[in-house]
């Protein structure tokens, strides 16, 4: 299965803005998050293909899965 991984703001740092994955077997947004050593509390936003998502989903051939952190400001 080949993914596209794109990460955002803080969680590019020591890391590719867009990563392809290739792997076999079952994979969902929350085995990247491990895959790639990123805290999981550090993931505030996930989208898949653009739309909001969860961190169990089963993901498919060809996903874009994009991960955001917290967003501060005021």
């Amino acid at each position: 299965m080949k993914l596209v991984v794109k990460l955002f703001a803080s969680l590019r740092e020591g890391r590719a803005k867009e990563i392809l994955i290739e792997r076999s077997g079952v994979y969902t947004p929350k085995t990247i998050i491990k895959e790639l050593n990123i805290p999981e509390e550090d993931v505030a936003i996930i989208m898949i293909n653009g739309r909001r998502s969860e961190a169990d989903i089963q993901l498919n051939e060809g996903d874009t899965v994009s991960l955001f952190p917290p967003v501060g400001g005021g």
